[in-house]
């Protein structure tokens, strides 16, 4: 049976049907998927990343990362920020220790290694090749590309929209004593991110910054493991800083990470390889002399050995894992 209200004529089936709508609109708050997390979202890199992190025990290295430029054609704001801070929890999460470094000291620590290199400057306690104090890599970069493309769609009830964003970013890890780069190469990463409204309630993502770190986040990720897998390549090399009788202590310790018993070849240095064609060093001649096995750690950068073979070990000598 109709009712009839203030002129107004009302069916059971309208009344279900308006009662349906208000409980679509008391329940459509924002609707949005995919946040940001700690893992990637278009690829399982993240996990990948994970199981590297799990394998991989070499030394706790001290990383510097040299901020980010922004070389965008738009010159989107802070992309170049955005993507050194992104880097540093990367760097963290993978086993390593993120240290900022500003262009204008890297430019300064290689003016002075050309100077020493050419004989304009003496070389002093501690060659400027040997790095910036406490470390051992650097990473380098820019943010070369970013865009945002905009996907929608519309229902009789209900809208929704997706932005995806896609990035490219060009970096290189640098080995700080030797100058060498041992990856250089160019990453790309891609997110998106979903929002919906019902009945004109929702949200919007536009201007969002989860959006360009998610793809920051993707393209970095895919960078670290690659920079990871040739990290695990390389030999663990340090200095014997003392010896005292049968006992030479190392730079080593507790973050290099090395279990007592393992073994170390020990080489003395020569003389400089000069590059004719350019008058640098470029290396040094070096000729095994004996190995050392590490009894225990002292603290987290001294670690004590005792021979295993050779003798006439010097201060200065160079001790490198047996990889």
């Amino acid at each position: 049976m109709d009712r009839i209200i203030k002129g107004f004529t009302f069916r059971p089936v309208l009344l279900c049907f308006f009662a349906a709508l208000l409980l679509l609109g008391a329940g459509c708050g924002p609707r949005v998927k995919g946040a940001v997390k700690e893992d990637v979202t278009r690829t399982d890199t993240g996990e990948e990343l994970k199981d590297l992190g799990e394998l991989y025990r070499g030394p706790l290295y001290n990383v510097a990362i040299i901020a980010f430029e922004n070389q965008t054609p738009s010159k989107l704001i802070d992309v170049g920020g955005a993507a050194t801070e992104v880097l540093r929890s990367i760097v963290k999460k993978s086993g390593l220790e993120p240290i900022l470094l500003t262009s204008r000291e890297l430019r300064e620590q290689e003016k002075l290694i050309g100077l020493e290199q050419t004989g304009a400057v003496r070389t002093g306690a501690k060659q400027s090749t040997r790095g910036f104090e406490d470390i051992d890599y650097r990473i380098s970069g820019a943010v070369t590309s970013y865009a945002e493309v905009e996907e929608g769609a519309k229902s009789l009830i209900s809208k929704s929209k997706t932005i995806i964003a896609k990035v490219q970013v060009d970096y290189a890890l640098v080995d700080i004593e030797s100058g060498k780069s041992l990856v250089a190469d160019t990453g790309y990463g891609e997110y998106k991110k979903k929002t919906g409204s019902t009945l004109g309630f929702g949200t919007k993502s536009t201007g969002d910054a989860s959006i360009r770190d998610g793809a920051l986040r993707d393209a970095l990720t895919k960078a670290m493991v690659r920079m990871i897998e040739k990290l695990n390549e390389v030999p663990f090399q340090s200095n014997i800083l003392a010896i005292e009788g049968d006992l030479v202590y190392i730079r080593a310790g507790t973050k290099s990470r090395f279990k007592p018993g393992t073994v170390f070849n020990v080489y003395r240095p020569g003389d400089d390889l000069v590059d004719p064609a350019t008058g640098r060093v470029i290396g040094k001649s070096q000729r095994k002399i004996g190995m050392i096995t590490i009894t225990e750690h002292q603290g987290a950068n001294v670690s004590e050995a005792k021979l295993k073979s050779g003798s006439g070990f010097k201060k200065g000598d160079i001790v490198r894992s047996k990889k």
